[in-house]
């Protein structure tokens, strides 16, 4: 009887079989070529944005509502010659301009916290849009009056 030999290690000569392909049977990726992970959530940011955004909810109801007064601009429009067209413009603009401006606000800002990126600056820029959207209607209402100042 003869005894087994040992197993040997292959000779350091022989060829290494080829690295598997991307979309091969027994490919892995590596972690240097494996899409990023997704960055936490940042609570904090979830949190102060959503406080802001209903913030601004409540500034485009209150500038809607000092909007509707702009329909007052014509109280001198007996004596004077008013350009009604204007006026009724600007009512309009002073009704529905902030509405508009918040609804892009939430829009920009859920984008920005579902892609997770710091969302915390969309309302603060939202609330200064309502206020001058407010004011835009304000100074259309007022050019309509002739001899009235802002």
């Amino acid at each position: 009887m003869t005894t087994p030999e040992p197993d040997q290690p292959a000779p350091a000569w022989t060829a290494a079989a080829p690295p598997p392909y991307p979309g091969g049977p027994a490919y892995t990726p590596s972690p240097e070529g494996a899409a990023p992970a997704k960055p936490p959530v940042k609570v904090l940011d979830l949190v102060i944005t959503i406080v802001l955004l209903v913030a601004d909810a409540v500034l485009a109801t209150l500038a809607s509502f000092m909007g509707i007064f702009l329909v007052m601009a014509s109280d001198s429009c007996g004596a004077r010659d008013c350009n009604v067209d204007l006026i009724t413009l600007g009512w309009l603009m002073g009704m529905i301009l902030p509405w508009v401006m918040l609804v892009a606000t939430v829009v920009v800002a859920i984008v920005l916290m579902v892609k997770r990126r710091l969302a915390f600056w969309v309302p603060l820029v939202g609330a200064a849009l309502i206020v001058l959207s407010l004011v835009a209607a304000f100074m259309v209402a007022s050019a309509a009056v002739p001899g009235s100042t802002l």
